[in-house]
């Protein structure tokens, strides 16, 4: 079918609206609800404008082009004088009674909104109305999440997100017209309820009222503590995202130029979370070989994102046995500086602060479980997202690109495998675990070693791994997105799946896709392929592929914690897990039980 935009003929589907065909033709269209990748109900912003004609039809008329489809013979005009000064009045509506204390905000600099505003060539907004907007909620109960709805232009976005893509359902619309508010399920507050603070509704919103809690400045007194020794670690995925920050591609891999970075900002020690990424495999794959030998709970299911233990525990409680109970990368690593690193490099713990640098705003919550909380130490003291750390090297001056790469700091934890590397993306745990485990159990190392079966994007995967002539097949899936954790356990609850082995993570593509990643506009998934090929790469072209085979895990052991799943490694890298759903029905229940009484 053919049309035309802004004179130029253009091709298209029967089902396409004018807002897709615009993008897929070079049209610039502005929008602050839609999103490419995600199913969701347009039309909120009422901000993407143009002026249509019907073929044989002389009448002009300004329509939202998310919601109207394009017709044979359609001219569409976008940039008409009638369409920007309606553009410019709509945009003035939703500044009216939006906080616009922009200095303050985290996405200052990066908001959706504003950018709007400047293409459109709002001057000034005649039109404020702040009793409005201090009248809504302000939400700081999560450990995690921030919400300010003083900030929230009403898009939508992040409903969408939580109810079609996690399948979680904790945000819901509340109230209508100028009361109309994103609200929590139930009326709880977010730290209450549901929410397993994986940060896919921060991803999505185009402004601040949906953010991660910002521990930037904490860090920053860390640093410049000279009391303090401050030890650094960093994700699989950071490496791998961090650069779109800085307008590079996704992908791009600035390992090198974070640890040059973290330095020049006066880190003490910069080290790697995919260090105890081995660790945990180590641990982990052996839980797994006992589990079977000994006809433990099966399936087993991993245990390194926080985001899918919160799940378990807040709506599967009975799953608890289930769950490997080895800690995650970030926490084991903090364990292990606090004790191993503070003996080798002869520091008083109390002095030291372990830093985490990681995609994931669900890591902010962990690093605060009372289960690594020793004595009053935490294992982890601060947890920056991508985003975080973003800012304060933007903040400090900082042109990633420009620097020159450096290397991990020191001898005892400051090398990683392969394996380790492809924790950043889904089936990147499965693949590391098996290629152990198929170790253990044959002798022989894996071949070939890519897994293609537990590799890709669709949300549950399933293989099975022949162990040799004698030994069990072992049975696997991998699962990402609530969705398909929902999927896999209650298929696993019903009888209808037969696993050994099961790896979750909660959040769409793995920690790659996290919710503390840099975010692409109006692209829900746009960097999901290219992270994940990286992350592929830094494996495929790693000295080491084997988490059993690094040469530091396996000092670490000899000189520290003896073996896996011995009694001193148990009781510094297992945990136990917590039944969180009665605790979020028992804060539901007296909340309504207060809204009766004020009735």
């Amino acid at each position: 079918m053919i049309g035309y935009i802004n004179g130029k003929k253009v091709e298209f589907n029967a089902d396409d609206t004018v807002l897709n065909v615009a993008k897929k033709t070079g049209h610039f269209i502005p929008t602050l609800c839609e999103m490419a990748d995600i199913r969701h109900v347009p039309g909120a912003c009422r901000v993407c404008l143009v002026d249509i004609k019907r073929k044989n039809d002389s009448h002009h008329q300004i329509v939202t082009s998310c919601t109207t489809p394009m017709e044979e013979g359609m001219s569409v005009l976008t940039r008409t004088s009638a369409v920007r000064a309606k553009q410019r009045l709509q945009v003035e509506m939703l500044l009216a009674d939006h906080n616009q204390d922009c200095a303050t905000c985290i996405r200052h600099g990066n908001c959706e909104l504003q950018d709007v505003a400047q293409f459109v060539g709002l001057q000034k907004t005649r039109y404020h109305y702040p009793h409005f907007y201090l009248e809504r909620t302000q939400d700081s109960s999560s450990t995690a999440i921030e919400r300010d709805m003083s900030k929230c232009i009403r898009c939508f976005r992040c409903v969408t997100v939580c109810r079609e893509i996690q399948g979680a359902d904790v945000l819901v619309i509340k109230e209508k017209g100028l009361a109309t508010e994103i609200s929590v399920r139930d009326q709880l507050p977010l730290g209450d309820s549901d929410c397993v603070s994986c940060g896919q509704c921060i991803l999505v919103c185009p402004v601040g009222a949906l953010a991660e809690k910002d521990d930037t400045e904490k860090v920053i007194d860390y640093l410049y503590d000279p009391e303090v020794v401050t030890v650094f670690q960093f994700a699989p995925a950071l490496r791998v995202a961090l650069g779109e920050e800085f307008h590079m591609p996704p992908g791009a891999n600035v390992e090198g130029q974070i640890i040059t970075g973290l330095k020049n900002l006066g880190a003490d020690v910069v080290l790697d979370t995919n260090f105890t990424a081995d660790l945990v495999i180590m641990e982990e794959g052996t839980e797994l070989l006992s589990r079977l030998r000994e006809n433990g709970c099966l399936p087993m299911f991993t245990s390194c994102c926080p985001g899918w233990v919160n799940y378990a525990e807040k709506n599967y409680p009975e799953l608890r046995p289930h769950i490997s109970t080895t800690r995650s990368p970030q926490q084991c690593f903090g364990v292990i500086a606090k004790t191993y690193l503070a003996e080798k490099m002869n520091v008083d713990q109390k002095r030291m602060r372990v830093i985490s640098i990681m995609p994931c705003t669900a890591k902010k919550e962990e690093a605060q479980r009372p289960e690594f909380i020793q004595d009053g130490i935490p294992d982890v003291d601060v947890v920056l997202t991508t985003r975080e750390f973003a800012r304060l090297l933007k903040r400090e001056g900082t042109k990633l690109p420009e620097l020159e790469p450096s290397a991990f700091d020191n001898i005892y934890m400051g090398e990683y495998t392969g394996a380790a590397a492809i924790f950043g993306t889904t089936g990147g745990v499965m693949e590391a675990a098996l290629r152990t485990v198929h170790k253990k159990i044959t002798g022989l190392e894996l071949g070939p070693i890519e897994m293609e079966a537990v590799r890709g994007l669709e949300h549950v995967r399933e293989a099975t791994i022949d162990m040799g002539e004698g030994n069990p097949t072992v049975r696997v899936a991998v699962a990402h997105s609530l969705k398909g954790a929902r999927q896999v356990v209650e298929a696993v609850q019903n009888g209808e799946a037969d696993y050994h082995f099961v790896e979750v993570m909660a959040c769409p593509g793995g920690c790659m896709g996290g919710g503390g990643q840099p975010r692409s506009k109006h692209a829900y998934q746009s960097s999901w392929q290219a992270r994940q090929a990286a992350l592929y790469n830094i494996d495929r072209e790693a000295p080491v592929r084997q988490s059993h085979n690094n040469p530091l895990i396996i000092k670490l052991y000899d000189d520290f914690l003896g073996k896996p799943y011995s009694h001193k490694s148990h009781d510094l890298l297992h945990t136990s897990y917590r039944d969180r759903k009665r605790i979020v029905q028992h804060t539901m229940k007296k909340i309504w039980e207060e809204i009766e009484e004020r009735e």
